[in-house]
């Protein structure tokens, strides 16, 4: 097998830097299609189904649903504070996957566990260089 060939299908990346920006980028700008339907369409009934579930205080933790799954989002995307914003998104996720989506069928509840499990990648894995915490961090 030629060289080239080899390396491509057998060996690790050392600059996987833009795979993260990949996958954080339509990670990003694809949650915060949700969130920008809960926070500027329709927070009020949005709020109803946080109430729906039992949480309490359902006018708060509606409005911090859809602010982490739009500006948490647009932060994740951007890679500004991913730690912190892919932690806020992995928690936000597991109540939809699992008390907001609990008992329906798995493919009911895929694409938020696709959201948490990337969400907690990027809590193990960081932003990568082409990020605004790369930037920040390069600094010290």
């Amino acid at each position: 097998m030629k060289k080239p060939i080899k390396k491509f299908l057998f060996k690790a990346d050392n600059d996987s830097n833009w795979g993260l920006l990949l996958l954080r980028l339509f990670t990003g700008f694809a949650m915060m299609t949700h969130g920008y339907g809960k926070l500027f369409n329709n927070l009020e009934g949005f709020s109803e189904f946080v109430a729906e579930i039992g949480f309490p205080f359902p006018m708060f933790f509606g409005f911090m649903a859809g602010f982490t799954e739009f500006f948490g989002a647009l932060f994740l995307a951007l890679g500004f504070m991913t730690r912190v914003f892919g932690s806020l998104l992995a928690f936000t996720m597991f109540v939809a996957a699992f008390i907001a989506l609990a008992g329906d069928p798995f493919s009911s509840r895929e694409l938020a566990l696709f959201y948490m499990v990337a969400s907690i990648f990027f809590i193990s894995k960081g932003a990568g260089k082409y990020s605004i915490d790369f930037l920040i961090g390069k600094g010290k």
